[in-house]
């Protein structure tokens, strides 16, 4: 077989004319120059290709190419996809489930919002320390000065401010505390209410209907965007059977040999058990790499979208 590239979106706007013009996104004319990129040097698959290509029902073809976008955004449906349908590309799609159904910001993208919205990063660092150390009387935890050199790593695409803001936010504090605070700075530097922002932010159930119809891939990204790794079997279950029932109601039909894109990449073996159970056939993570194979269909890597060319 040969190598399958899969490449990983989020946002993807017109940054000028948005309410966050500092959001990390990319822009449309990169988007754009992308898949003129990506039409020049590969040949790229539909989601339905490579689920008969890990059942063994055909091959890929050569320089396969696999386009997905997570979170569910709303860029997915006004700018993605008339692209894609201009240049008869197929794609896969992975919105959570309680960002559609019930139109609340996910609080891993009010950290986006949060970041878009301040213009000084070490500011809101020092403002997650300054409300750390308000809270150590009651959670047992280290010094905000010690959590901060402990999480603030830069990264490829970030920051060391960005990093320790996202591992706080996102992972490192007790989830109660991590989400009082996301709210707090949320409702502090968002200056739009979380109704307003969820209806700008994300597709609703009918624009997920429409893409099907379009013949693009409506897969999983679990309920609540948690981690899924090391999460007890049952409530791993309940994330993966909701996901399910999610997906059911926006196709009109029980879901088979569909695809999970794992939340913040997390997973575990009690995640593939179940996963395997529930008949999905494809795991997308976030392991920066091309799939050599697909002999662990579950567990497939995933380019970010920083490292194509936009030209």
């Amino acid at each position: 077989m040969s190598a399958l590239t899969i490449v990983m979106y989020h946002y993807v706007r017109d940054l000028a004319r948005c309410r966050y013009p500092r959001l990390k996104a990319l822009t449309i004319e990169a988007f754009e120059g992308q898949l003129d990129y990506l039409a020049r040097h590969y040949q790229v698959v539909s989601v339905r290709d490579v689920v008969a290509a890990a059942h063994g029902a055909q091959p890929l073809p050569p320089a396969a190419c696999l386009l997905t976008f997570d979170d569910g955004f709303e860029d997915h449906f006004s700018v993605v996809l008339p692209r894609l349908r201009a240049r008869g590309f197929s794609a896969g799609f992975y919105p959570p489930a309680v960002a559609v159904e019930e139109r609340r910001v996910l609080d891993t993208h009010k950290v986006h919002v949060i970041l878009a919205a301040a213009s000084d990063h070490t500011k809101v660092a020092r403002r997650i320390q300054e409300l750390i150390e308000e809270q150590r009387c009651v959670w047992d935890l280290p010094a905000a000065e010690t959590l901060y050199q402990e999480l603030a790593q830069p990264s490829r695409f970030d920051t060391a401010e960005v990093i320790f803001i996202k591992r706080s936010l996102q992972r490192a504090l007790p989830a109660p505390l991590r989400a009082a605070i996301t709210q707090r700075l949320f409702d502090e530097y968002a200056g739009a209410d979380e109704a307003t922002v969820a209806a700008e932010l994300y597709m609703t159930r009918d624009q997920l209907r429409a893409m099907v119809d379009e013949g693009m891939d409506v897969g999983g990204h679990g309920a609540e965007h948690v981690w899924l790794g090391g999460l007890p079997a049952s409530e791993q279950a309940s994330e993966i059977e909701r996901t399910r029932t999610f997906l059911a109601s926006v196709h009109g039909r029980p879901v088979e040999n569909w695809v999970m894109c794992y939340p913040f990449g997390s997973y575990d073996a009690t995640t593939l058990e179940l996963l395997r159970g529930a008949g999905c056939a494809l795991g997308l993570t976030t392991d920066v790499d091309v799939a050599r194979d697909l002999h662990s269909p579950l567990e497939l890597p995933r380019l970010d979208t920083n490292d194509v060319p936009t030209s």
